[in-house]
């Protein structure tokens, strides 16, 4: 339960944050414009709210603030917020203010150029909160990368990548020409858009061509054995108390050689080994047949002994061998890079473009049956902060959440900031706005497609995280 409200309070406090910034953009523009904006909310507020300078006890206290013409507040659902600006048709469905004259500082009385930066005002808002964000990280922490030449005994590939011209031991050194500096998770991206690769193989540079059937980066990721994973010698890093590993006198050091007399190289080895295992299981065989396939023979070597050793293990009921592993960590030698005022902000700036571009080239998977099932609610964000505290994770996290934000609220849907941009370049085309009821229909329209995307995620995380 405590593991929940650290989750909770940290996804509440990254959005609140960020809706207060991304609103806070349409109201710059439009106060440097001087249109009227009417309310300004964090949170939403039907029927009631928690605060507003509006409120006759904070009017009373405070009256120079309850007399300006905009109403700040704070509404009781948690699940965005929002600014309402005078003359402009949004989700507060307004009307009656709409059948009145335009007067001079409303929203529909201001020329296309200036209505198109107060729309487009909280999308740069989150982009430059996110560019602000990473600068920072790069300025008061730095960044740790694994340089691709540090990982000397290369990488491991499943069948599929071998089938694409890889093989195990290959360090990749470009991709369609670019050179790879470090190995990140973002290989598979680069991987999935490849053509042509040049590896290090036995100490020589080789080129070869990728088959133009190679799987995409969803499929790339979703794949066990992993496409490509560092060489880590099979060692147990630490062992669980009670489980299978320790019961059988395995040690923290201990490398395995063999498992069931397959002969065990890396960890690449032993989780192709236990996905077979898996298979079998996922065949519906039998009480015995299970029980079976829990025994494992083992061949390892302690960390100071002479010889191996062969040990019998019993797996628990959900075929956990009850150890952690190594990691590249272990074997490879990261590289920490430090940066200073000056270069903090060009190295944040282009690893924020990359995130945002990352995003914006992964995006067209939501559009696959695969991708579809992984779209998340609240549920699915809140589920990828630490279960403890951590600022660097959470300003991290922040600073993607931000761009997802941005890159979400620039779509062409109505309801979004991306459907006034549309509505707007239409009028530049056409020389004159869409009729009022034109707006309002989509409004609405949009509004339902929205509601329906709420509701479908919301449904993909009772069943992944619920049933």
């Amino acid at each position: 339960m405590e593991t929940v409200l650290i989750k909770a309070l940290q996804l509440l406090c990254c959005l609140s944050l960020l809706v207060v910034l991304h609103e806070g953009g349409h109201f710059f523009f439009s106060k440097l414009f001087k249109v009227r904006v009417e309310k300004f909310y964090m949170f939403f507020n039907p029927k009631f709210h928690l605060f507003s300078t509006k409120d006759k006890w904070f009017a009373k206290r405070f009256p120079k603030i309850a007399a300006n013409e905009t109403e700040y507040g704070i509404g009781w659902i948690p699940l965005g917020g929002y600014v309402k600006i005078a003359g402009m048709i949004d989700e507060s469905m307004d009307k009656e203010q709409m059948k009145q004259p335009a007067k001079p500082d409303e929203f529909r009385s201001q020329p296309v150029w200036k209505r198109f930066f107060i729309m487009v005002g909280g999308v740069l808002m989150n982009l430059l909160t996110s560019l602000v964000i990473y600068c920072a990280i790069m300025l008061v922490v730095g960044r740790d990368v694994m340089p691709i030449e540090n990982v000397k005994d290369g990488f491991v590939y499943n069948v599929e990548a071998q089938r694409c011209g890889f093989r195990n031991g290959d360090i990749p050194v470009a991709i369609n020409g670019e050179s790879v500096m470090y190995w990140e998770s973002t290989i598979l991206r680069t991987l999935s858009e490849a053509e042509t690769v040049t590896v290090l193989r036995d100490g020589k540079e080789v080129t070869f061509r990728v088959p133009a059937d190679h799987p995409d980066m969803l499929e790339m990721s979703e794949m066990t054995p992993a496409f490509i994973q560092p060489f880590v010698p099979a060692e147990i890093d630490s062992v669980l108390a009670d489980g299978a590993a320790a019961k059988a006198g395995l040690v923290k050091g201990t490398r395995l050689l063999a498992v069931d007399g397959t002969p065990i190289r890396c960890w690449a080895d032993f989780d192709s080994l236990m996905m077979r295992k898996n298979d079998k299981l996922a065949a519906h065989c039998s009480a015995a047949d299970s029980l079976a396939l829990r025994k494992m023979s083992v061949v390892c070597m302690a960390k100071n002994a002479q010889q191996p050793d062969t040990v019998e293990l019993q797996l628990n009921d959900k075929y956990m061998l009850g150890i952690s592993k190594s990691s590249l960590l272990s074997y490879a030698k990261s590289q920490h890079l430090d940066y200073n005022i000056a270069s903090c902000i060009p190295a944040g700036c282009q690893y924020g473009w990359r995130q945002l571009t990352g995003y914006v080239h992964d995006l067209k998977y939501v559009f696959t049956p695969k991708g579809a099932k992984s779209v998340g609610s609240f549920i699915t964000i809140g589920s990828i902060f630490p279960d403890q505290w951590d600022w660097l994770k959470f300003w991290n996290l922040t600073a993607l959440i931000s761009i997802i934000l941005a890159v979400m609220n620039i779509l062409p849907i109505p309801g979004l900031d991306g459907g006034h941009v549309m509505f707007l370049m239409i009028e530049a085309i056409i020389r004159r706005p869409l009729s009022e009821k034109v707006q309002t229909i989509a409004e609405y329209v949009g509004m339902g497609v929205l509601l329906l995307l709420m509701l479908w995620a919301f449904g993909n995380d009772l069943l992944k995280f619920v049933f």
